[in-house]
């Protein structure tokens, strides 16, 4: 076991630190017209527009994860800006209700998808302004970052995490026109004149600020994997045991650590051609269970609940948090522990309430406190984690 242990550790680290040279290349290449697209997305969202994502597969939690950061900001102070996760029936929901000051988001694997693609050109068609994540045609058409499915869907987390990072900028320094009347809020933007200003300046600043935000992420990818590669190991190969006895996944977050619940239980369930899967639920996946929850009982135990319903003994609670405080996912892990399950959490910060309480058998902390930084090296883990299933199957 000891040699086992070194050759995935050394495993872990070399696959987080793979992802750092494709990262520079994509933003040093792209942030000039990532900045020009935030542009037009403001003026889009100034004219009345709504942003609608959608995907299949685990492309498809994309599309969860952008909608809920632009809806529900975790940014103090940020405007909570109109976004749909259409994935469930998006061939028939977005020409139903797509208009022309819209944004669609299609998101794909990198081998592509039709549909995908179809929808985007049809959404083109009317007028909207299309993102294709990646993809061939779109008015932001972006080259798969990468071959392996894994590492180009956390490089277009970062890429449209950063788009609705910095949109902001535009509202704020008076780089959108109104095309009209802001009422009562004008108080709150003076700029919103109908005068279109200059805005290179803003761009070349959006520019700059997306390449210091994915460098950012090249440095915390370089700190994990050079102080928690060991961690990382030891969480995969304790899951593995598990998993050759039988066990399954249960995983569990709230909002962007939701979707990331969503990705890892469906990247475990769909392997590559030829790979077993990988026993998961994800617990966030269960939109009238957690609404029955909490409605009927409270927010704090929507994972409870449902760890109560699914949890057995020698299963595997997984928790992801930015916090480590959220006292839905402190519950189900205090329950996972009276049922004997292996714990563990992915966090941020310094992990929380969830370490300083020693409620799981594993933490894994990405020490950073910008809660987007944290989802993004948190995929990157997970991704790799996974990958190391794969490498040393059950």
């Amino acid at each position: 076991m000891a040699g086992l242990s070194t050759g995935v550790r050394t495993f872990v680290s070399e696959r987080l630190m793979a992802r750092n040279p494709l990262s520079r290349a994509l933003f040093d290449r792209e942030a000039e017209r990532l900045a020009h697209a935030c542009e037009e997305m403001a003026s889009r969202f100034q004219r009345g527009g709504r942003l609608l994502a959608f995907g299949r597969g685990a492309a498809a939690t994309d599309a969860q994860h952008v909608s809920v950061e632009f809806v529900h900001p975790v940014i103090v102070g940020k405007r909570a800006l109109p976004a749909l996760d259409l994935s469930p029936a998006f061939t028939r929901w977005l020409p139903a209700i797509v208009r022309d000051a819209d944004i669609v988001m299609g998101f794909s694997e990198p081998a592509g998808d039709e549909a995908v693609e179809a929808a985007i050109a049809q959404a083109h068609a009317l007028h909207a302004c299309t993102f294709a994540l990646p993809g061939p045609r779109g008015d932001f058409a972006l080259n798969a970052p990468s071959l392996d499915p894994f590492v180009s869907q956390e490089l277009i987390e970062v890429l449209y995490h950063t788009l609705w990072e910095t949109v902001h900028v535009f509202f704020e320094h008076g780089g959108v026109a109104s095309s009209h009347d802001v009422g009562a809020s004008s108080f709150l933007y003076p700029f919103l004149t109908k005068a279109r200003p200059d805005t290179s300046s803003i761009v070349s600043e959006v520019a700059a600020s997306i390449r210091a935000k994915a460098a950012d992420d090249e440095r915390l990818r370089a700190e994990v994997a050079r102080d928690q590669a060991d961690r990382i190991a030891e969480a995969a190969e304790a899951v593995r045991r598990r998993l050759d006895r039988g066990a399954s996944l249960l995983i569990f977050g709230n909002g962007g650590s939701a979707t990331d619940a969503n990705d890892w239980a469906i990247d475990c369930v769909s392997p590559p051609r030829g790979a077993a899967p990988i026993r998961a639920l994800s617990l966030s996946l269960e939109p009238a269970t957690i609404t029955a929850v909490a409605n009927d009982v409270g927010t704090d135990v929507i994972f409870l609940r449902q760890l109560i319903a699914h949890g057995r003994q020698g299963d595997v609670a997984i928790a992801i948090s930015t916090s480590g405080g959220s006292a839905n996912v402190i519950a189900a892990l205090e329950e996972a522990r009276k049922r004997d399950m292996l714990t563990v959490a992915l966090l941020g910060y310094d992990g929380g309430e969830i370490v300083r309480r020693g409620l799981v058998d594993i933490p894994i902390v990405v020490h950073c406190d910008y809660i987007p930084r944290i989802q993004e090296v948190q995929a990157s883990i997970y991704h790799v984690m996974t990958e190391a299933w794969r490498q040393w199957p059950c």
